[in-house]
């Protein structure tokens, strides 16, 4: 059986998923970047992150000609950055980075000064799908923040861990471990 690709995108809304901004650039004016929910650690043996992004986006031909890119994963603070580098603010390319406090990463590429976490990475392979490459990226350096709750995505909006966690009430934490050893 063979599902329509509303009714994909429909369920996939129903997964939470951190929101980063994916970047790219050396040289100012050369700057491109995107708003993704597919990125993800990969290993720790060596650092690795892997990011999926869309051929059809400006910062896909830049990642493969500059062979780098950081995943800034944004806090709560960053929504209109989030929407800024989606496009829906009509910004483009090296514009959106007027937007927020940028600063060099080790390859080069930009990196977000107050991320919850930076991934600044070299490609190390490309792998094409369908419409989106996932691309894999040894972690060069890493920069993380002190306090900052992170951005998500869910149900077509953004939101803070705490809308999510206080809507969830997982009782004491004696509560929870008795449940979590009834599991193993």
């Amino acid at each position: 059986m063979t599902i329509d690709a509303q009714s994909f995108k429909q369920a996939m809304r129903h997964c939470a998923g951190a929101v980063a901004l994916v970047t790219v650039g050396a040289e100012p004016g050369k700057r491109t970047g995107l708003t993704v929910t597919s990125a993800c650690s990969l290993s720790d043996n060596p650092p690795s992150v892997l990011v999926c992004v869309n051929r059809n986006a400006s910062a896909h031909a830049r990642i493969l000609e500059e062979r780098h890119f950081v995943v800034n994963f944004l806090s709560e603070e960053h929504a209109l950055l989030a929407l800024t580098f989606s496009g829906q603010k009509g910004v483009n390319g090296d514009d959106r980075f007027a937007f927020g406090r940028w600063t060099t990463g080790a390859t080069g590429a930009p990196v977000l000064e107050d991320a919850v976490a930076a991934f600044d990475c070299v490609l190390t392979e490309a792998l094409e799908t369908k419409t989106h490459s996932v691309f894999i990226g040894e972690v060069q350096h890493v920069r993380t923040a002190t306090e900052a709750d992170p951005l998500i995505y869910l149900r077509s909006g953004f939101h803070s861990v705490r809308d999510v966690r206080d809507a969830v009430s997982l009782g004491d934490a004696d509560a929870r471990r008795v449940s979590w050893n009834e599991f193993s």
